[in-house]
């Protein structure tokens, strides 16, 4: 991957905010809308989520998921043209030092509510490796230690 690949595929982990997360429910796939906040090395993707929910559920059974971020849909004519990547990895519930939970707050100010409710907790999930599209035929596969050299 070239450096203006790197940087588009940086720009996109830094400024969207929301992202798919697939997890295995009973042998199946199950995926649901979320937020996200990446590492700054791109070592470590963070959701901060209610145990109620089928996903951190699913997590506590299997750590094996897929994160799933795409571009904004601007209504351009050809939506395949909008860059996403799928990170594939593995989810542990994190431990929150505070510094996330700011970081946290930084990025979603309105979500302070969920820190008040003590179903919520944090979980890292730590990227094996990623597909990036950078638009219509621009395709690469990623290892973990190359997504991490797109954070330089």
């Amino acid at each position: 991957m070239d450096a203006e690949t790197s940087r588009l595929l940086a720009r996109l982990l830094r400024a969207e905010r929301i992202a798919h997360l697939a997890t295995l429910r009973e042998r199946a796939p199950m995926a649901s809308m979320t937020l996200f906040l990446a590492a700054e090395d791109f070592g470590a993707f963070y959701v901060h989520v209610s145990r109620l929910a089928w996903h951190t559920q699913d997590m506590q059974r299997d750590p094996r998921v897929a994160l799933s971020i795409a571009e904004t849909d601007d209504r351009r004519a050809d939506p395949f043209t909008l860059m996403r990547v799928t990170l594939r990895g593995e989810a542990t519930q994190a431990a929150d030092g505070g510094e996330l939970k700011a970081k946290w707050l930084a990025r979603f100010p309105a979500q302070a509510i969920n820190f008040e409710l003590t179903d919520f907790s944090f979980w890292r999930i730590a990227p094996r490796d990623a597909r990036f599209v950078a638009g219509f035929g621009r395709i690469h596969n990623l290892s973990a230690a190359q997504l991490m050299q797109a954070a330089l």
